[in-house]
């Protein structure tokens, strides 16, 4: 993992490979790894190795060969090697996933916080662009009153435009008039000497005509002067307009300042109001302490002087005793004792006052500080955003490949497991003189795999997945199974279940000792798990909901332990059918059977009581208390992810078997006797299963029981199966031990189909359906 300037760690580039390198007297599944490599601790290095998606594929799709396949030795030690690395694989990407999900609530929380400010920063900017939208819209009046007045002024200087080419025109026709007169007087002066008169007339009315011209001129000069002054009105009024536009766009770029100022003013003002308005009020308060303080000074100070007239009246008329001149002395004294905390109280108000005037002084001064920074927290906001779509895609890429991992992890040490379990030998069947014929090989190979059964001198040895010797604990037991637990919670069907004799610790590893913490037995520790993972699993976007069903088979007959008819037959005494049907996906439904919604492990623990006491059991010589029947607790799982669009179905049964026992050990007789055969029958038909199954034979006799048709899905379908085979220590078990072992080891070498998981990409009703 690398390191980054936020604290986070992201997958730095690696150097290791994998490989299956030829030498020696087989195949060795080695590391190969770089100059700047890490070793895992499984490897004897110091850290953890760093792994790409390159790294996983070429990891889950090796194959594993061997130049000898009958050399199971040689390849159980390249299996071993081969889990080791996918175990350090598995855990580093837990450790990644863990970094990835700290960081997500990181980033989640700045995210929320930077869009709340934002959110709060809006508002204000909304606010003061309502403000200056409304200095827009009086600019905006004031410019239209403008180009009123300008439009005014044009149509007042085309109108003396019009003005002076009409005077031009008079003037024209005045000089062609003139002409004209002209000419007439030097036709008159040529025809005739007699209109001399006419002539004066023409010549006053000429000198009329002049005058008028005259007249023209000056008015024309003055329209003249006229226009020229209107051209500079009018360039006046142009200047005034580009001013204007320049003002307007100045004003503009001022609102746009003054709006992201305004943001940050109001914001801090709205702070600084809130603050002033908590602070006045809490002066409000103190100067009411204040006010009520003095005014029980005042009062005490009234008592005061009203006790001490008292003191001295008394003095004075009664004369009374000196005890209780004392006793109003003293009195006195406390009251004024009183007054002078009062007093200190005052002071001490007055402080708080001026501190507070101070704070709220502080406070107003602060609150424009705070504002400079908006345009930094949100760029901040956005970066936050990528950063966490990235987190939350490398979330769920992380928790796919996880499934992915565990789920080859186990594939790869079989999807039928066999763990053998020694019980301790008791009290009754002498510790101290009992003749050890059970011992545990403490060789390389066998070591924790082997265990060895003397018989009459000879020695039989077996070897298992795990082998818990008698000192082995209930916790040590589950921390071997709890990886099928939580494949159950990733939506495949899981199935364990207890095999043995009778007093061989059978109940004690499924159900353990009533009361006791540490000897809770592997149910009780798969439903903690489930309900812990559950809850974690709901800040990944996860929801599940769970279903309980238990049922016992007694006599071949299926008994529903969580029904609350407790009588189980008719009017005609005939016991009710429960029928057990197989769909098409692999799950089983038993017909009329109760299914009960539980949300918690104190429920079902409630529940497990409740069945405890409806299962039959029995006496036998070799058990004060033997079960008498087949135990099956069964939980149905479907969860639900919405952020990955995927809808999970898994299933956990886990199985107490009934005990085996030969009939001349047990002693059984009459009801005992029957209960014996039919769980020796159901056992039998249950080796026949495995047997069938272990040769690969085409037909597989499952109906031959209840028992054997209810596993069904788990011993010949597509669930991961682990038996716990109980053994006790006793010499006088020895032949049921072997028997046990024996079937146990058949068992163990059967294969079965490679499980499926149930999955959807749909959203399906969470709530099953079965029976």
């Amino acid at each position: 993992m690398v390191g980054t300037a936020n604290g986070s760690r992201t997958p730095a580039t690696p150097r290791q490979a994998f490989s299956v390198v030829n030498g020696g007297g087989g195949q060795d599944l080695g590391l190969r790894s770089g100059p700047g490599s890490i070793a895992g601790s499984d490897c004897g290095g110091g850290g953890m190795m760093e792994f790409t998606r390159e790294d996983v594929d070429a990891l889950l799709n090796m194959k594993i060969k061997t130049k000898d396949k009958f050399n199971l030795k040689e390849k159980c030690e390249i299996m071993m090697e081969y889990i080791k690395k996918l175990r350090m694989c598995v855990r580093w990407y837990q450790e990644f996933e863990g970094d990835l999900s700290i960081e997500h609530d990181k980033l989640k929380k700045l995210f929320e916080a930077a869009e709340k400010k934002s959110n709060e920063m809006e508002m204000l900017m909304n606010a003061k662009e309502e403000e200056l939208n409304s200095i827009i819209d009086d600019l905006r009046k004031s410019n239209s009153d403008l180009q009123e007045k300008l439009t005014k002024e044009e149509a007042e200087k085309l109108a003396a435009i019009d003005t002076l080419m009409t005077e031009k025109d008079a003037r024209m026709t005045a000089e062609r008039s003139q002409a004209s007169l002209t000419e007439d007087l030097e036709k008159a002066l040529r025809e005739s000497t007699s209109a001399n008169q006419k002539i004066v007339s023409l010549n006053d009315m000429y000198k009329r005509l002049q005058e008028y011209n005259s007249s023209l001129q000056q008015y024309n000069s003055k329209l003249q002067t006229e226009l020229n002054q209107t051209s500079e009105t009018l360039g006046k009024v142009e200047r005034e307009k580009a001013a204007i536009m320049e003002k307007l766009s100045k004003l503009r770029g001022y609102h746009d300042s003054q709006q992201d100022q305004l943001a940050s003013t109001k914001a801090s003002l709205e702070e600084s109001m809130k603050l002033k308005d908590a602070l006045a009020s809490e002066v409000g308060c103190l100067r009411g302490d204040l006010h009520l303080v003095r005014e029980d000074r005042d009062r005490q100070l009234i008592l005061v002087q009203d006790l001490t007239a008292e003191v001295l009246q008394y003095k004075e008329c009664t004369g009374k005793s000196a005890a209780e001149l004392g006793n109003l002395t003293s009195r006195s004294i406390e009251l004024e004792a009183t007054c002078a905390l009062q007093t200190e109280t005052i002071k001490k108000l007055q402080q708080q006052l001026a501190t507070a005037e101070k704070e709220l002084e502080i406070t107003h001064l602060s609150s424009i500080e705070t504002t400079t920074g908006y345009e930094e927290q949100k760029k901040v906001n956005a970066d936050l955003q990528i950063r966490l779509a990235e987190a939350e895609s490398k979330v769920i890429e992380g928790e796919a490949l996880r499934k992915k991992l565990h789920n080859t992890v186990l594939e790869l040490k079989g999807n039928i497991r066999v763990f053998c379990r020694v019980r301790p030998l008791l009290l009754d069947e002498g510790v101290e003189k009992e003749i050890k014929t059970i011992t545990f090989p403490t060789t390389t190979e066998a070591l924790g795999r082997g265990i060895e059964v003397v018989q009459h001198g000879q020695s039989h040895p077996f070897m298992f997945d795990k082998v818990f010797m008698p000192q082995s604990s209930q916790e040590e037991v589950f921390e071997e199974i709890s990886q099928l637990v939580q494949s159950a919670l990733d939506g495949y069907k899981v199935c364990i279940f207890a095999y043995g004799q009778t007093g061989s610790g059978k109940t004690h590893t499924m159900m353990g000792t009533p009361g006791s913490y540490d000897d809770k037995g592997l149910i009780p520790r798969s439903l903690e798990q489930i309900f812990e993972s559950r809850q974690s699993l709901l800040e990944k976007g996860w929801k599940y909901e769970m279903q309980v069903s238990m049922l016992e088979i007694y006599n071949e007959t299926i008994r529903d332990l969580l029904s609350s008819n407790k009588s189980c037959s008719t009017e005609n005494g005939n016991k009710q059918q429960y029928a057990i049907k197989h769909d098409s996906n692999g799950n089983t439904h038993v017909s009329d059977l109760t299914i009960l919604d539980v949300r918690s492990s104190k429920e079902v623990s409630y529940l497990l009581n409740r069945a405890a006491q409806s299962r039959s059991v029995g006496k036998t010589q070799m058990n004060e208390q033997s079960s008498r029947s087949h135990f099956v607790f069964t939980l149905r799982i479907s969860g639900v992810n919405e952020i990955m669009d995927q809808h999970v179905q898994g299933v956990l049964n886990l199985i107490d078997l009934a005990g085996s026992e030969r009939l001349s050990k047990s002693g059984s007789t009459g009801d005992r006797l029957k209960e014996t055969q039919a769980i020796n029958r159901s056992l039998s038909s249950l080796s026949d299963v495995i047997f069938a199954l272990a040769k690969k034979e085409e037909h597989v006799p499952f109906r031959n029981s209840k028992l054997t048709y209810l596993l069904q899905p788990c011993l010949g379908g597509d669930s991961k199966t682990l038996m716990v085979v109980n053994v006790s220590p006793a010499s006088s078990s020895v032949n049921e031990s072997l028997c046990s072992l024996r079937f146990a080891a058949r068992v163990n070498a059967c294969e079965i189909s490679i499980p499926r998981r149930q999955t959807s990409m749909r959203y399906l009703e969470p709530r099953l359906s079965y029976g």
